[in-house]
Order: structure tokens, then C-alpha cells, then sequence
């Protein structure tokens, strides 16, 4: 009988109680100042990021092989048979493959890495739809099968108030990102097939790229029935009016506010603001 494990890194911002809902296992990446070291939602919070982020911005690194190998050896001593990871893109991130290697060590696990190609949240909504299907009883190869489908459903788009973290992290070049910040210009950001990041839309200033947030919602939402996700990093009351303008939407089946993660601000910084839908068709 297969005992199915689930385990994402984590980039996917998923709140404790998604996470103890559906059983997920987090692989934390690490937060890296010059002078100290944090394991991300182990030993800090996107709070007390943005508070060091006046001092300094941190770079993130793998999550620590230590922790991770520790989180293998205990499904094995509870009785899973089988597992899958899912992760950030791999074109964005070496987990994929640090992952990979360190599973090759567990040949008692049958195990499965799915690569999201995609980045933040939407990492966590098709780690949930894994989790759905746990839960039903599905088996280890029909869950496999069904997670391109997921992927392809899954959507993920986000706006800054600056984009000097992502050129620090050395998401966007220097030049373009001068550029945009010169015309006040408002990149919204979703991952391309390859798992990269590029500029879906732009907006001239803030308040209109919330505007193109709530259009790219609403031009799902006008297809079909989808589960929508509003994320908060640092951006409190304009995340909140947003889910209060479009919450009543008839074809949104579900609707919440998530917390963008320390690992996934240190590349956005405060005054992030994004979207995450899932086409439930």
C-alpha cells in the first residue's frame, strides 16, 4: 500500500495551516546576511525581514541540506513509500537539482521532483491540488500524470512599489530596472514557460497597476470558475481592498489573503502586491 509523502521548499508562501491541512513538509530556504544566518519560516518571518531590509538586503541561498535530509529520514522512519517534491522553478533556483541529489541517497523512497516553473506562490497552490489528491486517495502515478495539467492552470502575477530588490537579487538587469524606476513605470511579473520572469504588463504608477491586477483577475474570472489567491507583502490595506472589490465575483470559488514569505521578499521588498489563481475547469 503506498504512503504518499508531500514536501515543497519554501518559496511557496503557504500559511502553517494549509501546510498542517494537507500534511506538506517545507523545505526552508536560507536568508543570508553578512553577518547571520536564517532558515526562512523556521527562524524568521517576512515581518522581520522587512524590518532588516532598512539595514541591509540579504541574499537567499538552498535550502540547508542538514534540515532537508533530516525531514527524508523521518517520513522513512514513519512508513512513507513514496514521495513528491514539488519546487520553484529550476531556472530560477538550484533547489530542483540539490533536491534530486539528495533523494538519490533514499532509494527506499519513490520519489517524483516536479519542477513548477513558476516562483512565490504559486508554487504553494499547485503544492495544495497535490495535496487535494492525497487526501482522495490517489495513487502515487495518477497524481504525477495530473501536475502538468495544474501547473498549466496555475497563474501567478505580482507588482512593487521599487524594483531595486530584484535588481540587487539580479532578477532584472540594472539598466532596464533604472529605466522603468525613471518613468515611474510598474512592471507586473509572471514566469514564462521556461520558469523565468518577465513583464507581463506594465502600469504608470501604482495605482494603476492595481487596476492591471484587477483586469488580469477579471479576464480568468470572465472563462470560468477559479480559485484566487491575493498576496500581502507589506502592502496590508491595499491587498485587503482589493479582496473586498473583487471577492463577490460569482465565478471565484474561493478567495483568501496570503503573506508573501521572507525568501520571496527579499527579491520583491515592501509594498508588494500580487495575484495567484487556479482555473478550476
Amino acid at each position: 500500500m503506498q504512503k504518499i509523502a508531500l514536501i515543497t521548499d519554501s518559496s511557496c508562501d503557504l500559511s502553517q495551516a494549509t501546510l498542517d491541512k494537507y500534511n506538506i513538509k517545507l523545505l526552508p530556504f536560507r536568508v543570508i546576511f553578512n553577518d547571520r544566518e536564517y532558515l526562512d519560516r523556521i527562524t524568521i518571518t517576512s515581518d522581520e525581514l522587512f524590518s532588516y531590509l532598512e539595514n541591509e538586503i540579504p541574499t537567499t541561498s538552498l535550502p540547508d541540506l542538514e534540515y532537508s535530509t533530516k525531514i527524508l529520514e523521518s517520513l522513512i522512519s514513519e512508513g512513507y513509500t513514496h514521495v513528491i517534491i514539488i519546487t520553484v522553478s529550476s531556472n530560477s533556483s538550484g533547489c530542483f537539482n540539490s533536491i534530486r541529489l539528495l533523494c538519490e541517497h533514499y532509494p527506499e523512497l519513490q520519489y517524483h521532483i516536479f519542477d513548477t516553473k513558476t516562483i512565490g506562490y504559486p508554487v504553494g497552490a499547485i503544492t495544495t491540488q497535490a495535496g487535494k489528491l492525497i487526501d482522495n486517495n490517489t495513487n502515487f502515478e495518477d497524481i504525477i500524470n495530473k501536475l502538468e495539467d495544474i501547473r498549466v492552470k496555475t497563474h501567478g502575477f505580482v507588482t512593487f512599489t521599487s524594483l531595486k530588490y530584484l535588481k540587487q537579487g539580479g532578477r532584472i538587469g540594472r539598466v532596464a530596472g533604472a529605466i522603468a524606476e525613471t518613468l515611474n513605470l510598474k512592471p507586473i511579473l509572471s514566469s514564462d514557460e521556461d520558469g523565468l520572469l518577465y513583464a507581463y504588463a506594465k502600469a504608470r504608477g501604482r495605482k494603476q497597476s492595481i487596476v492591471k491586477l484587477k483586469q488580469i483577475m477579471m479576464s480568468y474570472l470572465d472563462k470560468g470558475k477559479c480559485r484566487v489567491w491575493i498576496l500581502n507583502g507589506a502592502s496590508d490595506q491595499e491587498a485587503k481592498d482589493l479582496l473586498e472589490d473583487v471577492k463577490s465575483h460569482p465565478n471565484i470559488t474561493e478567495i483568501s489573503l496570503e503573506t508573501i514569505g521572507a525568501c520571496t521578499a527579499v527579491h520583491t521588498g515592501p509594498g508588494t502586491i500580487g495575484l495567484c489563481i487556479f482555473e478550476e475547469k
